[in-house]
């Protein structure tokens, strides 16, 4: 069906609805800023830099701005970039997809998908077929989730593997026929929140996936807000963890709010747990002893109402079970018997995910962003050291690498606009170790458990909404994603020279491009690891590193934008970049979340290196209202697996009368993981 456009309420959201920001965030962006520790910010160290390659680069304020996806998709060529039929995804060329407003998953042309998994799709051997009319919280706890965002992929054998998926949040909206019971509504969102494991196998085509007869697969499961978890780590037991059903502070019923991820070197898979603070409600009065800590998450006491189904949702009653949300799980998807892990030594924040690498002294390194306004970057080396050895003692050895090491959070210190680059260079602070507490006046527990209240207090640099960050497995530099922030030049100060105090954006395709106060677009931060950031690959346990920003994202008609050097006529509008994914070759592939300029989400590749450094290639669009998640590139690069998450999540949309039916196989809107390829 065609859907019904309507005019944004609110250019703050770009694309995103208000709805998503009530569902998926309580609304953060509306509250007070969380973090008012007056710590340095990001953009005013980069200021001058960023104000001079503006003059240096020039504006292409006289391109046609309506028209603007048709001449990206002639640049192509008038450039001298000719596609030609490739299966290798890294290597291929192809005409960039015009930003577009359809409702349907739109791919550069010489590419198809497939849905792999729905929402409701069965996933273990017990899960009923799938009836949105007469749902049961039995039946969802069974069936693939809502919603799915991090995908992750463990190979079994050359036509087997496993899918590793988180479950974020629910649309009570788009997934209830009207009438249906408040309690019952409850209950099915809280058993469709989690993870799921989901056997796939090749199918017909050459880089085509299908989810495989979860009957013939031991590995299926699903992980819900209800399924027990372990806790590791210096914080487990900790009198903050404790709780009167759990008085050992070892056992956390339930993940959710389980946004982007990451898989490790011995195959399992990370899921960060990330707005967490929007699903606690309260009876009465708040602890006064974890008051402060409260505010600085952004815990009002006002949730989903899950209090309603279990009294543990209460914090008037159960005060520490806030403690034991925000952190970095592990699963293991090739041990269908064991717990996932909540791991304490990477600290408790919003995580939006975490990926890890093994460093040249074989100690792991794992990256984390806190996703809101002003929040800070981590990163986590490991105190032991991985071993090669595929035997099962390595292994197990292993998945214990993440339970002991040094928390880091990072400071940025700018080096002024004498070489016309924004670029500067950073110090990794330590937060604690296994045994130490770096910050005065908290212990280890206290730090790991109030993570942001410890990073506070050592004088880190406070970021636009840093969400995905990742290791470049093939140049060795890592790459975070800030996806915006529209509070710069308000909430947060700026001085002469922040080049985004104000941006350019746009709230339907055709119209012109308009200023809008704050980061609406975004960046894409560049890290590279070592003292003069001249070590390169395998220094990533070095305390010192060197910083640039890649590209500044936007319409390349907006004079701040750049594109790591590269013609902006030549490239693709990019807005709010949100999760990052890697080639075999090393390219960038960037994921959207939330587009300002007046179009829906889609997936990007950019190279890193050579003489296409920064050129920004569309690769699809996912539907109306809908945001792109994942991505994953298969390793032998036939394969692009993206999450296509709420489809038609509008202010206007019900369940009755949606925006959008993709995967139109229904009369409603369903989240699903698709795989693309070459036809």
């Amino acid at each position: 069906m065609s859907p019904k456009l309507l005019p944004l309420i609110n250019t703050r959201h770009g694309s995103r609805s208000a709805k998503t920001c009530e569902y998926r965030c309580a609304n953060q962006c509306d509250a007070p800023t969380p973090n008012t520790s007056g710590n340095e910010e990001f953009q005013t160290l980069a200021q001058r830099a960023i104000a001079r390659r503006a003059m240096l680069t020039g504006s292409a304020g006289a391109m046609v701005l309506a028209g603007f996806g048709a001449q990206a998709a002639a640049a192509d060529t008038a450039h001298g970039h000719h596609p030609r039929p490739e299966r290798n995804v890294g290597r291929a060329s192809f005409t960039s997809v015009a930003p577009n407003r359809k409702d349907d998953v739109v791919s550069a042309e010489g590419f198809t998908h497939d849905v792999i998994i729905r929402w409701g799709d069965p996933v273990t051997k017990r899960a009923p077929r799938f009836d949105v009319h007469h749902q049961t919280p039995e039946a969802q706890a069974q069936q693939f989730g809502y919603n799915n965002d991090y995908v992750g992929i463990i190979p079994l054998d050359g036509r087997r593997a496993l899918l590793s998926v988180n479950h974020e949040y629910t649309d009570p909206e788009l997934m209830f026929p009207t009438g249906t019971d408040e309690l019952l509504k409850k209950k099915i969102e809280m058993a469709a929140h989690g993870l799921a494991v989901v056997a796939i196998e090749r199918g017909r085509a050459k880089g085509s996936w299908k989810a495989s007869d979860p009957r013939r697969s031991r590995y299926n499961r699903r992980i819900t807000a209800s399924t027990p978890l372990r806790v590791d780590g210096p914080a487990a037991g900790h009198e903050l963890l404790r709780t009167k059903a759990d008085p050992k502070g070892t056992t956390i019923l339930g993940t959710f709010a389980n946004c982007s991820g990451g898989t490790t070197p011995w195959g399992t898979t990370l899921h960060g747990e990330e707005n967490f603070h929007g699903y606690f409600d309260a009876s009465g009065a708040l602890d006064p002893k974890q008051a402060d800590a409260y505010k600085r998450y952004g815990i009002t006491g006002q949730g989903k109402g899950w209090k309603d189904v279990d009294e543990r949702f209460d914090l008037t009653k159960t005060p520490n079970e806030a403690n034991r949300f925000g952190w970095i799980v592990e699963l293991d998807p090739l041990d269908p018997s064991a717990p996932p892990v909540k791991h304490t030594m990477l600290g408790r924040v919003k995580h939006e995910g975490c990926n890890v690498t093994i460093a040249r002294d074989g100690r792991v390194v794992a990256y984390t962003g806190d996703d809101e306004k002003g929040e800070y970057i981590y990163k986590f080396v490991s105190r032991d050291r991985y071993q090669r050895s595929a035997s099962p003692a390595a292994r197990r050895h292993n998945k214990t690498l993440l339970s002991a090491g040094t928390l880091y959070v990072a400071k940025f210190t700018g080096d002024g606009d004498a070489d016309g680059v924004h670029d500067g260079t950073g110090t990794w602070i330590p937060l604690a170790s296994e045994k130490k507490s770096y910050v005065p006046g908290m212990s280890v527990a206290e730090v790991l458990v109030h993570t942001r209240v410890a990073a506070d207090k050592v004088g880190p640099t406070r970021m636009d909404r840093p969400e995905d960050i990742e290791p470049n497995p093939v140049n060795g530099k890592i790459y975070c994603a800030l996806t915006n922030n529209s509070d710069r030049g308000k909430k947060f100060t700026t001085d002469e020279a922040n080049p985004l105090a104000s941006s350019m954006t746009r709230k339907k395709l055709g119209e012109p491009l308009t200023a809008t106060s704050g980061n609406r677009n975004g960046y894409i931060l560049e890290v590279t690891e070592g003292r003069g950031g001249s070590c390169g690959k395998g220094y990533e346990t070095s305390t010192d590193f060197t910083w640039d920003l890649m590209l500044i994202c936007g319409d390349p008609a907006a004079q701040e934008t750049y594109f790591a050097g590269f013609p902006k006529e030549h490239v693709s509008p990019i807005s709010c970049p949100d999760n990052v994914a890697f080639d075999a070759v090393g390219n960038l592939w960037i994921s959207t979340d939330g587009n300002q300029l007046g179009s829906n989400d889609g997936l990007f590749r950019v190279p890193t290196n050579g003489p296409e450094r920064g050129r920004v290639q569309q690769f699809l669009t996912v539907p109306y209202g809908a945001e792109t998640c994942g991505p994953l590139v298969s390793p032998d690069q036939l394969s692009v697996f993206t999450a296509v998450q709420h489809p038609g999540e509008t202010d206007d949309a019900t369940f009755e009368k949606p925006t959008s039916t993709w995967p139109h196989t229904d009369a409603f809107p369903r989240p699903s993981v698709i795989v693309s390829y070459a036809k």
